[in-house]
């Protein structure tokens, strides 16, 4: 690993957002990455702003959410490591070197750098410390200045964004699957094929840090029901499949295991779909 990501960022009409996380990119990234945009819709100056600075990009004129949009953008990378991100995402430095450094020697594996967030969701993994809701109470000097205090512990249960994979995996899986479009519990999907494919190796580097301004785009989604679709296709939740099999957010002692109990929650799931169907 000497040549940096493939960054894939999927856009909507957000163009102040994704020029400030290609600046952090540039300004806070210890190695040259390949940036590559989908442009849904693109309304605004977005187009002419990826022309200018010479990234490149595939569009689409209408908003096709982030499975297909990713899809697009996999085969117009090069890099042999693929990193998803959202717009509205602010890298810190030395993200990328921390995340390089926990690259792991065995195959199919995903790592998900630190979110911080303003507002507490309920989210296990993410810290939660307000600088700024949007860019123009963005404290960036301030952030830079007090990361090291908000460096955690690694963490259990890699699937949130920014994520990190192989290009083999990512094409071995085939990508997001596109039934999940526009993209809600994509993300669980994505880390169950891993998964099925024989991975076990789903970390979240506490010292590599992202401030995610939450939301920017996919608040102005109409939501699929991934949720339910996740449970028809793998036959548990997603909730136990976090719990159970990546033990999300828990302290990161090493690849996941089989749980003991998996058949018996996957039998219990199929019972409650077959419930549900009549």
């Amino acid at each position: 690993m000497t040549s940096g990501f493939s960054i894939l960022i999927p856009t909507w009409n957000n163009l102040p957002y994704l020029q400030a996380c290609v600046r952090s990119i540039r300004k806070y990234s210890s190695y040259d990455h390949e940036i590559v945009v989908h442009v849904n819709e693109g309304k605004d100056d977005t187009l002419a702003w990826l022309d200018k600075e010479q990234i490149r990009f595939t569009s689409s004129n209408e908003n096709i959410g982030i499975c297909k949009a990713f899809n697009q953008m996999l085969p117009a990378s090069s890099r042999a490591q693929v990193l998803y991100m959202n717009d509205d995402m602010f890298v810190l430095p030395e993200w990328d070197t921390q995340l390089v450094k926990a690259i792991p020697e065995q195959p199919h594996w995903m790592l998900s750098a630190t979110m911080i967030e303003p507002t507490d969701t309920g989210n296990p993994v993410v810290r939660v410390i307000d600088y700024g809701q949007n860019l123009i109470q963005f404290t960036e000097e301030q952030l830079v200045m007090e990361m090291d205090r908000l460096v955690r512990e690694d963490w259990s249960g890699s699937t949130w964004p920014p994520v990190l994979l192989a290009r083999d995996t990512l094409e071995a899986v085939g990508g997001f699957s596109e039934e999940f479009s526009p993209g809600m519990y994509s993300d669980p999907d994505l880390a169950m094929k891993v998964w099925q494919l024989g991975g076990r190796y789903f970390k979240g580097v506490g010292s590599s840090l992202v401030y995610h301004f939450q939301a920017k785009s996919t608040g102005r989604v109409k939501k699929n029901n991934g949720r339910l679709t996740f449970m028809k296709k793998w036959g548990i939740t997603p909730s136990a499949f976090y719990a159970h099999y990546l033990h999300m957010g828990e302290p990161w002692t090493g690849p996941q295991s089989d749980p003991p109990n998996s058949k018996l929650l996957g039998n219990r799931m199929r019972v409650k779909l077959q419930t549900i169907g009549r």
